[in-house]
């Protein structure tokens, strides 16, 4: 005897009900919403970092203070607590790699109780293949800093010593390979310019940037980007020009 046409359509409906079902609970996990996989000390950490950057907004802390403060937090933290926090897996696992540059992986922190709601910092995630490049640059009335996810890479830091009207006056302060774990920061006072560059097939870094950090600067907030090798000048200074983004992805992306 045949199913009726009612026996069918409630077979197809529970078999609906059922794959919905399955598949909001994989959705649940791969976005990692359930509290009890964020480890207490990520999240403590998230909202002493956010604290961070309210207090640089807020003037009640000086950008080199904020620099200090922030890397010390950076150390700190367990990586794989982190990356669990930031479903690292799933946002890693079919990255297109930009053929020059980075690619910036945008995510949101889970909602879970502790996680602040409102965040103080942007924040991205950069991917590289091996031999790419977030290409040197420096910023203006921001306070930014990474650190290492995954893979190797080159970091590279100047002092912005000075301006022209076309050209920065840079001194090197950093140049060394930096590992998983390992951070750097920015800010207008210290190391100004950065610049990584890819050294393993893969690398993710973690980017937190803070905005409107300097009173009364008539510079627009933002990066800017340079040519490095650019005329060496006395004090083991280096002159050099300001290029639009184009430039420096073809250059050093």
């Amino acid at each position: 005897m045949q199913p009726s046409v009612e026996s069918r359509r409630s077979f197809n409906a529970q078999a609906l009900g059922s794959l919905l079902t399955f598949s909001l609970l994989e959705t649940l996990c791969h976005h990692d919403l359930f509290a009890d996989e964020i480890r207490p000390n990520a999240i403590r950490w998230l909202a002493d970092v956010n604290q961070l950057g309210a207090d640089l907004q807020g003037r009640k802390l000086e950008q080199l203070a904020w620099q200090k403060k922030v890397e010390e937090l950076l150390v700190q933290v367990n990586l794989n607590d982190l990356l669990k926090l930031i479903d690292f897996d799933r946002l890693s696992s079919s990255v297109s790699f930009a053929e020059r540059g980075e690619r910036s992986l945008r995510f949101s922190f889970p909602k879970v109780e502790g996680v602040p709601t409102e965040l103080s910092f942007g924040k991205q995630i950069f991917a590289l293949k091996k031999g790419r490049s977030v290409v040197p640059h420096g910023h203006n009335n921001m306070a930014t800093a990474f650190l290492i996810l995954k893979g190797d890479l080159r970091g590279r830091h100047f002092d912005r010593v000075s301006n022209e009207p076309d050209h920065m006056l840079i001194k090197p302060t950093i140049d060394r390979k930096f590992e998983p774990g390992e951070c750097s920061t920015v800010s207008d006072y210290k190391d100004n310019v950065h610049w990584f560059e890819a050294l393993s097939e893969q690398a993710f870094i973690f980017n937190l940037h803070v905005l409107d950090v300097q009173p009364g600067t008539t510079l627009p907030t933002g990066r800017v980007y340079i040519d490095p090798k650019g005329e060496a000048v006395a004090g083991g200074l280096t002159r050099a020009r300001i290029i639009g983004y184009k430039e420096a992805n073809q250059l050093y992306g």
